[in-house]
């Protein structure tokens, strides 16, 4: 699936997605990664340090990895698992960010 596509099934994921209170920290900073909503002068949000440390920015890393998936569902799932381990080590809290992968991969597997 090309991301043009993805971004237009989001819609349909993104209803549900609201509704649903049991996603950790969906609806809020996630859904940046599935669009350019960002405000280009503020750097905190256009290029935040934990998203571009290392050569490559986690979202082109993420746009890229989900190039292939089936639909909306499983590209967002994805996507949720790659930017939590990407970031990892630079929060915090690694070992809630790795539960937090944890908890999207394992509804991926459960999608599949």
């Amino acid at each position: 699936m090309d991301y043009d596509k993805f971004l237009k099934e989001w819609e349909t994921f993104h209803k549900w997605e609201k509704n649903n209170d049991g996603i950790p920290g969906a609806y809020n900073d996630d859904v940046i990664l599935l669009g350019d909503f960002r405000n280009k002068e503020d750097n905190a949000v256009d290029h935040p340090s934990h998203y571009t440390n290392g050569k490559t920015e986690a979202i082109d890393v993420i746009e890229d990895a989900i190039a292939e998936a089936p639909g909306a569902k499983a590209g967002f799932l994805q996507g949720q698992v790659l930017k939590y381990m990407l970031r990892l080590w630079l929060k915090v809290d690694a070992k809630e960010d790795a539960e937090k992968a944890r908890w999207y991969l394992n509804r991926l597997i459960d999608s599949l």
